[in-house]
């Protein structure tokens, strides 16, 4: 896979002191040592703290690195208008980090996501176009920001699903935190598991921790309600926001990865409940569905390897949803068959960025 090499070129003076000041409050996340038991037998998941960047999710990684790459190729400029389909935390990135760079911002999102995620966007100052499903959902939401460009001048399209440097992010940023914080204490990552929105997180760390060590698995994650990703196309309803749309990105190549893992909307829900309840870690739905998927993959590797996953944002985008509900117990299901015990944060990393403009 070809990443784009780090554009060196100097950023607009007047954006300088924005952009580092953005950067201090995305990314060098700490990597928690989840300690539990399933089913009685002692295990150690480690989980990349991503709810706690500037708007609660790992997006920000993506949405400050497309829009400092795109100032540095001249690709925007002062005054343009962003716009973006989104399922939600992209467009709160977005949103949040464009208007700090002076930009208005227009986000189309399908109408059924949560109140949460339409409120913060709203709340940052940038305007929401809802796409129905009669008007295409989120293959609508991207069709319609394509015409917007078609039809109006100075207009941005962040294109999140097709955009290489939404893989650069994390090939760059959370890969080398996660390399960096496990070998400080001595150890090295042997399998990732990471769901599957736009695919840059799976990509981007994945290929740059096959780079580090080409023994390493590598597992996408999907919803099994509606496996995406193994069909090729949409199939079914699930209740993970932000995994599993419509399609398969294009920037995701499967073959590039090891076997796709498959979790329960409702066990994803049980254990980001739990994560909350028992240990005070407030994650959303696709948080608790890659806990469980890190541990199906630890499984195959045996109770000492050492599984990485990420809890990709906060609970505060979902309190009107199911993650606050009563959710009926499967047999099927993992979840009650772990024990939560503590964490603990490791150390975050100094490390600089390739792009830096210091």
């Amino acid at each position: 896979m070809n990443l784009p090499a780090p554009d060196l070129a100097l950023l607009p003076n007047q954006h300088l002191a924005r952009f580092r000041g953005i950067r201090g409050m995305v990314g060098n996340t700490p990597l928690l040592a989840i300690r539990l038991k399933v089913r009685g037998e002692p295990r150690v998941i480690y989980a990349k703290a991503e709810h706690l960047n500037l708007t609660g999710s790992i997006k920000d990684r993506m949405a400050l690195y497309i829009l400092e790459r795109a100032y540095r190729q001249g690709r925007i400029k002062a005054g343009d208008l962003i716009a973006e389909a989104t399922s939600g935390n992209t467009g709160i990135s977005f949103a949040a980090i464009g208007r700090a760079l002076g930009h208005n911002v227009e986000i189309y999102m399908p109408d059924w996501m949560s109140q949460e995620r339409v409120s913060l966007i709203r709340s940052f100052g940038a305007s929401i176009r809802p796409v129905s499903h009669a008007q295409g959902g989120f293959i609508g939401s991207i069709r319609l920001c394509e015409e917007l460009q078609r039809t109006q001048r100075n207009v941005f399209l962040p294109c999140q699903f097709s955009n290489e440097a939404n893989v650069a992010a994390h090939y760059n940023g959370t890969g080398p935190e996660i390399v960096a914080q496990l070998g400080a204490q001595g150890l090295s990552p042997e399998v990732f598991v990471a769901g599957v929105g736009t695919g840059g997180t799976v990509m981007g760390v994945g290929t740059y921790l096959k780079s580090m060590q080409t023994a390493i698995q590598v597992h996408p994650l999907e919803p099994a309600e509606s496996p995406t990703l193994s069909t090729g196309c949409k199939v079914g309803k699930h209740r993970i926001q932000g995994v599993s749309d419509e399609f398969v990105p294009p920037i995701v190549h499967l073959d590039a990865l090891d076997d796709i893992i498959a979790v329960a909307d409702g066990d994803a829900i049980l254990m980001a409940q739990k994560l909350a309840q028992q240990l005070g870690l407030g994650v959303g739905i696709s948080s608790g569905a890659n806990l469980i998927g890190a541990l199906l993959a630890q499984d195959r590797l045996g109770p000492d390897a050492v599984a990485v996953t990420i809890f990709c944002d906060d609970n505060k985008k979902y309190l009107t949803t199911d993650l606050l509900r009563t959710e009926p117990i499967r047999s099927n299901y993992l979840t009650p068959e772990v024990e939560l015990i503590c964490y603990e944060a490791l150390p975050r990393v100094n490390l600089t960025a390739p792009d830096d403009v210091a």
